[in-house]
């Protein structure tokens, strides 16, 4: 397997991996906005965005957009992120020309129809209504919006209400005139794909595009706060978040290594203490995100009200004394189970092209995976140990709690027992 890399000379990227003895392919076209790209008054615009790139072009209608890669057997979405919009697609490798026209179509030829605006409007709220209604997602905007407040990477990618209905064509082209130039888009495919045809292809649809000069994202500042909501639940809903290495930091695989241990499978410090050992809740666990100048390492548990103030405090006891007392098989385990869930990953033609996006997104290039695994390796008992020293002492923190929580402890407390 092979990874190629083409530019063209308006600044649009391509990058490739032929697997042979693949009969299908994945390719997309990831662009560099966001979330966290969005004004205040465009909170919720790449989302509302990445909604109407389905729903008619010049040439096609929505029906005939599904059609054209249904018909083939093919599966085509999208998704957004704080920091990239993906519109993707999988089909037989015979129809991979099909697919990136299609793809081609919907990001150079929207109409943005009045009536299609509204009626995904319709569907926006809806969506926005059920994260409400779901308390393990509610809780997770409520922590990003407390760990990031006043900024558009701590606001919530959905869109608060008001703003979603109020968005017009108007302000749909306008974030596509800001954030969807040639320089911001990488192609990415793989599985059984022709690098020169797609090469050929893509010049062909996109040459034309004139750069643009979108303006760089506000960097992160990391602040941290509290905020809780008491409801009638039968869960209390906790969430917790420290400051982490970014992706192009040199700790970030530390980071990500404690996260693991301390809480990323039936073997983690958290699952065994706490529900294990304790049964003080059903789920746990820790996880480590990473953004281009920031990370943030967060804790999720599910409990009951009563139970919430002895979990809370059996959590910060655990990543003080990961401080003092990780183990080598700790780290090995963590270290196992990073490489294993990248590798078995890579079996994917849809992981392998997200991965080539985001490896040219964030360094301009595609590491081996050996340059990763070595990396991954290279990650000691002291640095995991020194990196969980550093949370246990970090201030300021973030915390988000929803249900039966008026009990719980609150952050400052948590915080100063912590560091006893």
């Amino acid at each position: 397997m092979t990874i190629k890399t083409a530019t063209l000379k308006n600044g649009f990227r391509i990058v490739t991996e032929h697997m042979p003895g693949l009969q299908s392919a994945s390719l997309g076209i990831w662009v560099g906005a966001g979330g966290r790209h969005e004004r205040p008054e465009q909170n919720g615009v790449a989302h509302f965005l990445e909604h109407m790139a389905f729903k008619g072009t010049t040439t096609r209608s929505a029906l005939q957009i599904a059609e054209a890669i249904e018909d083939v057997g093919g599966y085509i979405n999208a998704y957004t992120s704080r920091e990239v919009t993906a519109y993707y697609a999988r089909v037989l490798s015979g129809d991979t020309a099909l697919a990136l026209d299609v793809i081609a179509d919907i990001l150079l030829n929207p109409v943005f129809d009045e009536k299609e605006i509204e009626t995904e409007r319709h569907v926006i709220l809806q969506e926005i209504g059920q994260a409400h209604d779901t308390p393990d997602d509610v809780v997770f905007d409520w922590l990003q919006e407390q760990a990031y407040p006043d900024q558009p990477i701590g606001r919530t990618i959905l869109g608060e209400v008001e703003r979603v209905r109020s968005f017009d064509r108007e302000d749909l082209a306008r974030f596509v005139g800001e954030h969807y130039g040639p320089e911001q888009m990488i192609l990415s495919a793989a599985g059984g794909i022709d690098h020169d045809a797609i090469v050929a292809q893509a010049e062909a649809l996109f040459a034309h595009m004139t750069p643009g000069k979108a303006a760089a994202p506000e960097l992160a500042q990391f602040h941290g706060g509290e905020a809780r909501q008491v409801k009638d639940l039968e869960q209390a809903h906790f969430t917790l978040a420290f400051e982490s290495p970014g992706y192009r930091d040199a700790d970030f695989y530390t980071a990500q290594i404690y996260s693991m241990a301390l809480g990323g499978g039936m073997s983690s410090r958290l699952f065994q203490e706490i529900r294990e050992k304790r049964g003080l809740c059903y789920t746990i666990f820790a996880q480590c995100g990473a953004y281009a100048d920031t990370g943030m390492t967060t804790i999720y548990a599910g409990t009951s009200g009563e139970e919430l103030g002895d979990l809370a405090q059996l959590t910060m006891a655990e990543m003080r004394r990961a401080a003092d007392d990780m183990t080598v098989a700790e780290l090995d385990r963590a270290r196992a189970q990073m490489k294993a869930g990248l590798l078995m990953g890579l079996e994917s033609p849809s992981s392998r092209a997200e991965r080539m996006a985001r490896m040219i997104q964030i360094w301009g290039r595609v590491p081996d995976i050996t340059e990763t695994v070595d990396k991954i390796d290279a990650v000691t008992l002291d640095a995991v140990r020194t990196h969980a020293a550093h949370l246990a002492s970090q201030s300021p923190a973030a915390m988000a709690l929803y249900g039966p929580v008026s009990g719980a402890p609150a952050l400052e407390d948590l915080l100063a027992r912590r560091a006893a």
